[in-house]
């Protein structure tokens, strides 16, 4: 509770009159916050005890109450201190200007927006009502520096200051913001940021190397999706630091051991969600230069979807959680053993259908040679048998059969003329169905230039 505030001129109680240099941290008023020197304990106990003593003797014990908080059994609850400095600071401090960085903007789904304002000393917590949102032009990006005008207050429920923004304008880009544009500009200039030259990663990788804490959530999440999915794979731990003043170069370090060692297929680098400070590293430009330096391929896992780092950038592929990287790297191998028994299954039913394919073509095949073989064969057959009539019409045997013989020596040489023979030689003479043996009795020649005129001989039979 709050004790209800003095009127302007009434007489203070006997208590506070001995310990007027002493601000009550319960009144609303504000000498509290002001500066006044508040008196020292040990001050007080003796002004206490010794005008108590004398009102105590004059008015009686009971008119002097204790005071909230000033003893065990007036303890005061957590929820009156906080109501109460509260009410202080909001009565202390009237809207005013702020100006600061933005850091870690979150919109909530109900509308309101939650973020810090930092400069290089401190920071302090917002908030924007969802009912004031719409005075704002817009929603403040990572890293700009703005101005804002709000009330200062304390979240009762956790006791925690921060900054009830009314209003707000943008005051330039913000030094986050600059100095992520300035090295992305420095490597797309220098061609890192090609997504030609993004690699493909590798279908089924063997060993994974996987570069972040070695006590971050982000490991913990890989090695669990890495083992739901294909306890077959390997996991290699290069820890590395992924937060803080040296987290950059203890990254450098680890690529370097991973560019060194050279026995992964495929390499994880990232880490958890976290303010913008602490993924901060994965945006400096010697990290994200050796990550696209590296010749193996690299998934870039980190924060959470919204954040995206110079790492993701340069990276052959950007994860949006660590948990999403592990599933892209490692397969299901229940899916491999269902996709192999789906393919052996196809190969089989082509190897069979090629076969039977093959089959069909060779009896086609067969029969069409079959048929011109015997279309060939046939014209072939008339093509002999013209032959053979016209051989068969100059044979000497056709002659034959029309009446004429064939003289030839016993020797069985061809006897073309009258003249080869003499009187006496034996002449074989071959008719169509057989052959006589005669002998020569006389030759007759014919006389030339007579016109065809024979000289007279006689021709004897001989047996057959």
């Amino acid at each position: 509770m709050t004790p209800a505030r003095r009127p302007r001129g009434a007489a203070r109680p006997l208590r506070e009159a001995a310990a007027q240099d002493a601000p009550d941290l319960f009144a609303a008023g504000g000498d509290a916050v002001s500066g006044r020197q508040a008196a020292a304990p040990s001050t007080r106990a003796a002004v206490r005890d010794d005008v108590g003593r004398d009102a105590d003797a004059e008015f009686g014990a009971d008119v002097l109450p204790v005071a909230p908080g000033e003893s065990p059994g007036s303890a005061v609850s957590v929820a009156t201190i906080t109501q109460t400095v509260k009410d202080v600071l909001e009565g202390a401090f009237p809207p005013l200007w702020v100006r600061g960085e933005v850091s870690d903007f979150k919109q909530h789904r109900n509308g309101h927006w939650y973020f810090s304002l930092r400069d290089q000393e401190a920071s302090l917590r917002c908030v924007v009502w969802s009912r004031d949102t719409r005075r704002i032009p817009a929603a403040p990006d990572e890293g700009m520096t703005v101005v804002a005008l709000g009330q200062v207050t304390v979240y009762a429920a956790r006791g925690d200051l921060q900054f009830t923004v009314r209003a707000m304008d943008a005051v330039g880009d913000g030094l986050w913001r600059k100095a992520f544009e300035q090295a992305r500009a420095r490597l797309e200039r220098d061609g890192l940021l090609d997504p030609a030259r993004k690699r493909a990663l590798p279908f089924l990788p063997r060993r994974i190397a996987v570069i972040t804490s070695r006590d971050g959530a982000a490991l913990h999440d890989i090695i669990s999706v890495t083992r739901r999915r294909n306890p077959l794979v390997e996991l290699v731990l290069i820890p590395a630091a992924v937060q803080g003043e040296g987290a950059p170069a203890s990254l450098c370090a680890a690529l370097d051991r991973l560019e060194a060692w050279g026995g992964a297929d495929v390499a994880i680098i990232g880490r958890g969600g976290g303010s913008r400070e602490d993924l901060w590293a994965f945006n400096d430009e010697t990290v994200a230069r050796r990550v696209a330096a590296c010749s193996i391929p690299i998934i870039s896992a980190v924060g959470h979807e919204v954040d995206v780092s110079l790492c993701d950038l340069v990276a052959d592929w950007r994860a949006p959680t660590p948990s999403a990287a592990a599933e892209r790297a490692v397969p299901v191998l229940d899916d491999l053993r269902r996709e192999v028994r789906t393919l052996a299954r196809q190969l089989h039913t082509a190897a069979h259908e090629c076969v039977r394919e093959g089959r069909r073509r060779l009896e086609q095949g067969s029969r069409r040679l079959a048929q011109d073989a015997r279309r060939l064969v046939e014209r072939r057959r008339l093509g002999l048998e013209g032959l053979a009539g016209q051989l068969h019409a100059l044979s000497p045997l056709a002659t034959m059969s029309r009446g004429f013989v064939a003289a030839t020596t016993p020797a069985g040489r061809l006897i073309a003329s009258a003249g080869a023979v003499a009187a006496g030689d034996e002449v074989h003479l071959r008719f169509r169905d057989g052959t006589a043996v005669t002998q020569v009795q006389s030759v007759m020649l014919q006389a030339s230039g007579t016109g065809g005129e024979a000289v007279d001989a006689d021709l004897v039979n001989g047996q057959e």
